[in-house]
């Protein structure tokens, strides 16, 4: 990048936004939000090289079990090979370059659409159709690429960085917060996909934070919320966090009667969890949901949408109820986010707006941007 390049002028001014005091805080810059180069920079040096999410490991339950996803532009395939091991590769065959796989299904080998290459799901080459004339052609020596990947307490971890540090050491901090909660015994029950018309960042600053609640969600859980209640303790560098201390409206976010693990608070605190840089986390002791974010340019967000139940809701008779009510109130806040972050997005490319002071329940935000500064490259 050269000192003319729009996405370093905007590292640069992302740089100086995150160097004063929190109490001094300001929203990150606009270019940060709309400028193609830095969202082609974001590409490079975020998603192609920090840990991403694909979706809960119980999706992939049997030999054959695949889904797909777009990292910085490389599909992959993430399946469960028939000795049960959940495997990473390229989604992109080793002959005429055609994406292999689309969507999510079960297989017994990978078949090429195009010319019928067949891979093990292990990755190698099971056979090529009429190649035998070919003298440099050799079977043996053809295999998708791998990709790493790794089951973090029932979630699926990918990441194209071969460097990356392990998933485990990296995110231990959450391990020690949120650990009694066992996720990996959480099952899930749904899992959807969407795109919305804003920037990624912008509807991760929306998780992160609850100062929006009680506006943006008026129709459905604003009323919940007091504001002078809330606190937003210091996170760190990869992920930030927010609690709330539940009442008994909604059962399923309390710990389910038969649990006799969970004590005290623990029975009722919902955590609100943003691992970086895009895995968006709500954990109660009885159901979790979350959002994975793939940026699509700067200007719209594809959202993977999953949720479900711990095991001790999961096997009560009256659990399917309870969390059909939940899951139609969080599709009805779904709307709601839907309308403030495109709305976020409209005013981020008008002439005369402008980022303003952050509140004290923004800390979250502050946490990410600084985030952001670091995966950055330097000038």
């Amino acid at each position: 990048m050269t000192a003319r390049d729009p996405a370093l002028h905007a590292i640069e001014e992302l740089r100086a936004n995150v160097a004063v005091p929190f109490e001094r805080a300001q929203a990150m810059p606009k270019a940060v939000y709309v400028s193609p180069e830095f969202a082609a920079a974001e590409e490079r040096h975020i998603f192609a090289r920090d840990w991403l999410c694909a979706g809960r490991v119980d999706a992939l339950k049997e030999p054959g079990d695949y889904l797909t996803m777009e990292i910085a532009g490389e599909p992959i395939i993430i399946l469960r090979d028939r000795d049960g091991v959940l495997r990473g590769m390229s989604n992109v065959c080793r002959h005429r370059m055609s994406v292999l796989l689309e969507g999510r299904g079960r297989v017994r080998s990978i078949v090429c659409p195009y010319h019928a290459w067949t891979y093990n799901l292990d990755g190698s080459l099971r056979g090529a159709p009429a190649m035998t004339l070919n003298e440099t052609f050799c079977k043996e020596a053809v295999a998708l690429p791998p990709v790493r990947v790794a089951d973090w307490h029932g979630w699926i971890m990918v990441t194209l960085n071969p460097d990356a540090p392990d998933i485990h050491a990296r995110l231990k901090d959450v391990e020690a917060l949120v650990g009694h909660l066992e996720m990996g015994r959480y099952s899930e029950t749904f899992r959807e996909e969407f795109r919305w018309a804003t920037n990624w960042k912008v509807l991760a600053e929306n998780f992160m934070e609850s100062y929006h609640l009680p506006a943006c969600h008026a129709g459905t859980i604003g009323g919940s919320c007091d504001l002078a209640l809330m606190e937003c303790p210091e996170g760190t560098e990869a992920f930030n966090y927010h609690w709330i201390v539940k009442n008994d409206t909604v059962p399923l976010a309390l710990a389910h009667p038969s649990n006799t693990r969970l004590v005290g608070d623990e029975r009722r605190i919902t955590w609100l969890l943003a691992i970086y840089p895009a895995l968006l986390i709500t954990l109660t002791p009885g159901y979790f949901w979350y959002l994975a974010l793939t940026p699509d340019g700067p200007g719209h967000v594809k959202v993977l949408f999953g949720g479900g139940m711990s095991a001790e809701w999961m096997a009560d008779p009256d659990a399917t109820a309870h969390l059909a009510a939940v899951k139609a109130l969080l599709d009805d806040v779904q709307v709601e986010d839907k309308g403030c972050t495109e709305k976020v997005y409209r005013g981020l490319l008008a002439r005369m707006s402008a980022p303003g002071p952050l509140s004290h329940l923004e800390r979250p935000n502050f946490e990410f941007a600084q985030y952001i500064a670091r995966m950055m490259p330097e000038a």
